[in-house]
């Protein structure tokens, strides 16, 4: 299914004792899903195994949050982030993911691990509310780059109000 595909408008969610498990090579192709994905994506492991981790990117995401994650982990550091992702029938679950690059005996990048858990439903509301700001910063701009740009820009804009970077204000809600 394509980032088009269908959206049903319903959310789904998993026990909060649980924790959804990838791994990826340095691409972003996934290597490893455990059940908890499995089941709460709607994929099958074949259906993952080998496809890059944005098979389950929900369009209500921003692309600057995955432009910021991916700065980050690339540079060899870890990250914190609340994301929505979509389910393979439309469904979408948010989870407060946790993203680390693993390294090779050289000191190379491998690929990433990400460890997501089921978010707290205030955190959701605070996060959706900016996200839902940066998608209307993003729908403004034809050009892909530009819009990246400018949500970026806002979203460092209500951070420094705040006094905050990206990894304080996620683990401050």
């Amino acid at each position: 299914m394509g980032q088009d595909a269908f959206l049903s408008g319903r959310e789904r969610f998993f026990p909060e004792d649980e924790i959804i498990v990838s791994k990826t090579d340095p691409k972003g192709r996934i290597t490893y899903a455990n059940d908890v994905f499995i089941t709460v994506s709607g994929y099958s492991e074949a259906e993952l195994l080998g496809q890059p981790h944005s098979i389950v990117r929900h369009p209500a995401m921003p692309r600057c949050v995955f432009k910021l994650l991916w700065k980050t982990i690339e540079a060899g550091d870890e990250i914190f982030a609340y994301v929505n992702n979509r389910a393979k029938n439309g469904d979408n679950y948010w989870v407060f993911a946790h993203i680390t690059p693993w390294v090779d005996s050289a000191g190379r990048i491998a690929g990433y691990h990400s460890f997501r858990r089921l978010p707290r439903r205030d955190a959701v509301a605070s996060v959706d509310s900016i996200y839902r700001q940066l998608l209307d910063v993003e729908s403004r701009y034809a050009d892909r780059k530009d819009s990246m740009r400018a949500s970026a820009d806002h979203l460092s804009e209500l951070l420094s109000k705040q006094g905050l970077t990206y990894d304080r204000f996620v683990l401050a809600i």
